[in-house]
């Protein structure tokens, strides 16, 4: 293990919760196995506290650090700057501390894409469903139609205060890409249906579900489940969530959000060190089957 030393630059992951995070685990073996003198903690921030804690780490001069729920749209207004993404997405999930100055970027989209890749499947040319309308929805909804999706249901509270980002999104999505995104309300069970019976994938890019919990799904009927149906989560504690167990039990292909935390979080290690992450050293170590 490289001991901290005066020279360690601090790098870590802000959200409640946070306990459960395996992200220390895969930066610190990573910085280990390039022996780049870092680390990676993690600490227990949420909406309220977010503006005091990002104060006292820029002071302390931390070198960068990663965003989870609730924090990836409140950590916007209190940025310097945006990459092009984070902009068009609203959300970050990666910040760089340069000098002082904290650029914020958004890796979830790119993480997620190589995620389904990992897990065999192509989604290129067909529909998908994305349940929710937060930072890891918005950023995979704006990826998947970059990487040539042909057809995006997002489905979100119309109460919601991610609703008109949202719409937004969907809009430019409309205007600029070939790729055509409706944003639906979660009420609306008619469309839910018909979205899923037309979609290769479905998706919760929600909370729902995740430790602790975990009693929690965002589909209750499971008679919309169709063998053809891809079912996927962001949420990788638990492994295996009920919206997934159910899913599978209906004859699903399932996958969780194991490698789209090993992928995002390869983009932030490059961004923090300039160094790339050895991936297939982090993968057998920490997120093999």
């Amino acid at each position: 293990m490289i001991p901290i030393t005066g020279h360690t630059r601090l790098t870590a992951l802000l959200g409640s919760p946070v306990a459960h995070s395996i992200s220390p685990l895969m930066h610190n073996e990573a910085f280990q196995l390039l022996d780049l003198d870092y680390t990676y903690l993690c600490f227990e921030v949420n909406e309220e506290t977010l503006p005091a804690a990002v104060d006292g780490l820029k002071a302390c001069g931390i070198r960068g650090f990663n965003l989870t729920m609730p924090n990836k749209n409140k950590i916007v207004e209190l940025l310097d700057e945006l990459s092009p993404a984070a902009r068009l997405i609203g959300a970050v999930n990666t910040v760089v501390n340069d000098d002082g100055h904290l650029t914020g970027y958004n890796t979830d989209g790119v993480g997620y894409m190589q995620a389904v890749k990992d897990a065999g499947y192509d989604i290129t040319g067909k529909t998908i469903t994305i349940m929710g309308a937060g930072g890891a929805a918005t950023a995979i909804c704006a990826q998947a139609a970059l990487d040539g999706v042909e057809k995006i249901h997002i489905f979100a509270r119309e109460t919601s205060r991610f609703w008109d980002r949202t719409q937004k999104l969907a809009e430019n999505i409309n205007s600029t890409l070939p790729c055509k995104a409706v944003l639906h309300e979660n009420k609306d069970t008619a469309a839910l249906a018909q979205a899923i019976s037309e979609s290769a994938l479905l998706l919760n890019a929600t909370s729902v579900g995740m430790a602790p919990n975990t009693e929690g799904t965002i589909i209750e009927d499971t008679s919309l489940y169709h063998p053809d149906l891809i079912v996927s989560d962001v949420i990788y504690n638990p492994r295996e969530t009920r919206f997934l167990k159910e899913a599978r039990e209906a004859g699903c292909r399932t996958f969780n959000g194991m490698y789209m935390l090993l992928y995002q979080g390869a983009e932030a290690f490059r961004l923090w060190t300039g160094k790339e992450m050895p991936v297939k050293e982090i993968k057998a170590n920490f997120f093999a089957d």
